[in-house]
């Protein structure tokens, strides 16, 4: 599960910013196609947080959309999961967007 990763690498960050400041809320912008379940997230987020001036601090995760764009036909799409194949049936597809995972804002109290 690699979200356990992510959330303490989203927690040490926070922590490099923050410091000992208490921790309201994280935001975070995550892509359809960056491999994240956002439940998993949540909850390993939990974990990474406990014993830290994060704990308790809601997690609000705002989902981005995936985009590709076909070299076969040079079509531009929205793509919401993983197999990248393009209407036209090519999979020679270039991912644009989707891929994201980074923190927007921070809330202290």
């Amino acid at each position: 599960m690699h979200e356990l990763s992510i959330a303490e690498s989203v927690v040490e960050a926070v922590l490099e910013r923050t410091g000992d400041k208490k921790v309201t809320c994280v935001r975070l912008a995550v892509g359809k196609l960056a491999g994240v379940v956002p439940d998993a997230l949540t909850f390993c987020f939990e974990l990474a947080a406990a014993g830290t001036a994060l704990e308790g601090a809601k997690l609000e995760i705002v989902d981005l959309p995936g985009r590709a764009h076909c070299r076969g036909c040079d079509k531009d799409f929205e793509k919401d999961d993983l197999i990248l194949l393009c209407e036209c049936g090519s999979a020679d597809v270039e991912v644009v967007a989707g891929r994201e995972l980074s923190v927007t804002s921070v809330e202290v109290a």
